[in-house]
């Protein structure tokens, strides 16, 4: 039965030095950046960080951890991977968000864009809903072998990275068959110009040139909602999918 990272490993003495190296790797990384709150929508949170565009922060990752009250003109705190893509974020002024590094093997094959994995660690199956900007970087990682999940406060899987623990078996996999573990996403801002239809939609970009796009399914509803000369931020992975979409509010 899959358990939560509450009931997560035990470390042995002798493994604690290797999991501080792989949290240290996985972690070093990150940055935090100041920002601040621009507009909110019934899902998103327009933010600037001070980079050319706003970004756009999931209104119901606040609302899973319990940041009620975000308004406009607030300041949050982003954290940002060595990619550059969201891990965190939290109000300037409340309480600095608690995350648990774990070690374990992805027990289960699963697509880009799947929403939950099982990871087994210390002998025990644990399943975590994958936050939708670390969902590539989970995908990347082969069944079986040792890497390192950041969870966060909600029980989510916000990074992940390989772990400085591998068999020789495993190092031979990923010599030989992974692809490299990086931020797989790149944004296509744009306007539709072809809703959704038979798992495509066509977007124009601020260049005026027109590009379909294939949607995985687990967007479909969400996507469907979008009608032609809609404003839209899309999220591709490399396979040229979109996992991953963001509505600029009115008058951005």
């Amino acid at each position: 039965m899959a358990e939560s990272a509450e009931a997560g490993q035990r470390i042995n003495p002798g493994e604690g030095a290797q999991l501080r190296d792989d949290a240290e790797k996985l972690l070093k990384g990150n940055r935090s950046v100041l920002g601040k709150v621009l507009a909110i929508t019934s899902d998103q949170i327009k933010v600037d960080i001070g980079e050319v565009q706003p970004r756009f922060l999931p209104l119901k990752q606040a609302q899973q951890k319990g940041f009620l009250g975000i308004t406009e003109g607030d300041d949050l705190i982003v954290v940002l991977n060595a990619q550059n893509l969201l891990v965190d974020y939290h109000p300037l002024d409340g309480q600095a968000s608690a995350h648990t590094i774990i070690r374990g093997e992805i027990a289960q094959n699963l697509p880009v864009g799947q929403e939950r994995v099982v990871i087994k660690s210390a002998g025990k199956e644990m399943s975590f809903t994958i936050r939708s900007q670390a969902r590539s970087k989970v995908a990347a990682i082969p069944v079986g072998v040792a890497a390192v999940f950041l969870i966060d406060e909600t029980n989510q899987i916000a990074d992940v990275g390989l772990s400085g623990q591998q068999t020789s078996k495993q190092a031979d996999r990923l010599t030989d068959s992974m692809p490299p573990i990086k931020g797989a996403h790149k944004q296509i801002d744009g306007t539709v110009t072809s809703p959704l239809r038979a798992n495509h939609i066509t977007v124009r970009t601020a260049n005026g040139s027109e590009k379909p796009f294939e949607v995985r399914e687990l967007l479909h509803k969400k996507l469907a909602a979008l009608r032609k000369g809609d404003a839209v931020i899309l999220l591709v992975d490399t396979d040229d999918k979109v996992i991953d979409v963001a509505v600029p509010p009115p008058g951005r």
